[in-house]
């Protein structure tokens, strides 16, 4: 009797080879001040990076070309060529169409109106690019491999000079129908409150961003209220009230700074209990540069009020504020691994 051939295994298409490949992404963070790029593995595990100022001031063209060749630093770095990178994904300032890789408008980067970023790097880098808004990136980030992994639905909340805000719900960012969603920052909390840098009174980041928190100090400092802040800083200038100044200050127990970063995490707790009612997250994330100085001393009076202003009674178990844990990192993973998320998707 004739043996029956065994049956040979189809052969792979040329997409399912591709995906059976090692996964080398680019994530690149864009700031108003410094190019951040690594190239991250499908474990979300940095091998290469590199770093270059922006410049923004010598247009968008120079921008792009900066961005560009600190892309291929980091590939460098990595000792791998631009071929092994399958995509890039890039977290910029300001208000981004993640569909056709449009920055609409950056404030914080000069002219920076409908600027076709991702179009424009995919012509010079030969792979595809995926563009993001830096704090929806720094959410997914924490979400993909920093302090909310394992969760699906996640508030991201990160205080810094402003207020930036990222929400996943069930696994995916949400954008808005406007590419706007999640600034949270500008929500209006306080009626006829402290003015806000958006022009309007009572946004949360008016009350408690660490640029408030400075006005607010040097407002009770030429109330009469001493700090040894003023043996820190020079106070004629605005800026120098920095996370770190804050922290130093608060390791000398200054009544002052005490008292104005408690009313600070108290505002954030209540406005963090107001999302919490209307998202329902499982969980909620606090980064950003005030919370990594100071969290120590914020984030119980966050979450301790977050609990006494919720809708329901929920076990903080089930309902944890952690600190992020992938600090500087946290846009460049994030958008390293949307980029995979997005192309996982497209060969489905």
């Amino acid at each position: 009797m004739a043996k029956k051939s065994k049956k040979k295994d189809a052969p792979q298409s040329s997409e399912q080879q591709e995906w059976v490949r090692p996964a080398f992404m680019l994530g690149i963070d864009l700031g108003g001040t410094k190019i951040l790029a690594a190239v991250v593995d499908h474990e979300g595990r940095i091998i290469g990076s590199a770093k270059r100022k922006t410049h923004a001031e010598r247009g968008v063209d120079e921008v792009i070309d900066r961005i560009a060749k600190t892309a291929r630093d980091a590939v460098a770095d990595a000792h791998l060529e631009m071929s092994q990178i399958w995509a890039v994904g890039i977290g910029a300032p300001g208000v981004a169409d993640y569909s056709a890789g449009v920055i609409e408008f950056a404030p914080n980067l000069a002219n920076w109106v409908n600027v076709a970023l991702g179009p424009r790097l995919h012509n010079l880098l030969g792979v595809p690019v995926f563009v993001e808004n830096d704090v929806n990136a720094g959410t997914y980030g924490e979400t993909a491999v920093g302090a909310a992994r394992g969760y699906r639905s996640v508030l991201g909340i990160f205080p810094g000079t402003g207020i930036g805000g990222g929400i996943i719900i069930d696994g995916r960012l949400l954008r808005g129908a406007h590419n706007a969603g999640a600034e949270v920052g500008h929500m209006v909390v306080m009626i006829d409150g402290p003015l806000c840098g958006c022009g309007r009174r009572g946004c949360i980041e008016a009350l408690a961003s660490r640029t408030a928190i400075e006005r607010d100090l040097i407002g009770e400092i030429h109330a009469g209220r001493s700090t040894v802040i003023e043996k820190m800083v020079d106070l004629s200038t605005t800026g120098q009230i920095t996370s770190g100044v804050l922290k130093a200050a608060l390791d000398e127990h200054d009544s002052l700074v005490t008292d104005i970063l408690e009313r600070a995490a108290y505002h954030l707790g209540v406005f963090t209990a107001s999302l919490v009612n209307a998202l329902d997250p499982e969980c909620i994330i606090y980064g950003g540069g005030l919370i990594e100085a100071c969290g120590d001393y914020l984030l119980p009076i966050i979450s301790d009020t977050m609990y006494r202003f919720l809708i329901r009674p929920v076990d903080p178990d089930k309902l944890p504020v952690l600190p992020a844990a992938l600090g500087d990192n946290a846009v460049l993973l994030g958008a390293a691994m949307l980029a995979r998320a997005s192309l996982s998707e497209a060969a489905q």
